[in-house]
C-alpha cells in the first residue's frame, strides 16, 4: 500500500515556517522602536506608526513567499519518514536563510536611515543669502 507523507510535510512545514516568521519579526521591530525613534528624531507617534507599517509588510512579505515555496514535488517516492524529513530540512533551511537575509535588509535600511538623519542634522544652514526681501 503506496501512501504520501506530502500531507504530513505540509502540517510540520506551515507551522514551522509561520513560527519562525513571528519569532524574527516580533526581534526585529521590538528592536527597531529605538532605530525609529531616533531617526524620528524623538517624535515616538510617527516613528512607532512606522515601526508598525513596516512590520506588517514584513509579515506580509515573509508568510506570502512561504506559502509560495510550499508546494512540495512527489518526484516518484514520498512515502518513507526520511524522505520526509529531507524535504523539510530542505525547504525549512531555505526559507530560514531567506528570512536572515530578510532581517539584514532591513538592518540596513535602519542603519541608513540613522545615517541620513544624523547627516541631515549635522548639515550647516546657510543664514546668508542674496535674497533681500522688498
Amino acid at each position: 500500500m503506496e501512501h504520501s507523507l506530502i500531507p504530513v510535510a505540509y502540517a510540520i512545514y506551515l507551522p514551522i515556517a509561520l513560527l519562525l516568521t513571528f519569532f524574527v519579526a516580533r526581534s526585529l521591530f521590538r528592536n527597531a522602536k529605538t532605530f525609529m525613534i531616533d531617526i524620528f528624531h524623538g517624535k515616538t507617534e510617527i516613528a512607532l506608526a512606522t515601526n508598525r507599517l513596516f512590520e506588517i509588510g514584513f509579515y506580509l512579505l515573509n508568510v506570502g513567499f512561504a506559502l509560495i515555496i510550499l508546494r512540495i514535488e512527489d518526484y516518484g517516492q514520498f512515502d518513507t519518514y526520511q524522505v520526509l524529513i529531507e524535504r523539510l530540512s530542505y525547504k525549512i533551511g531555505g526559507f530560514s536563510i531567506y528570512l536572515g537575509v530578510m532581517l539584514f535588509f532591513n538592518l540596513y535600511l535602519l542603519f541608513r536611515g540613522r545615517r541620513k538623519s544624523k547627516l541631515k542634522d549635522a548639515t550647516p544652514i546657510n543664514i546668508q543669502s542674496n535674497y533681500i526681501p522688498r
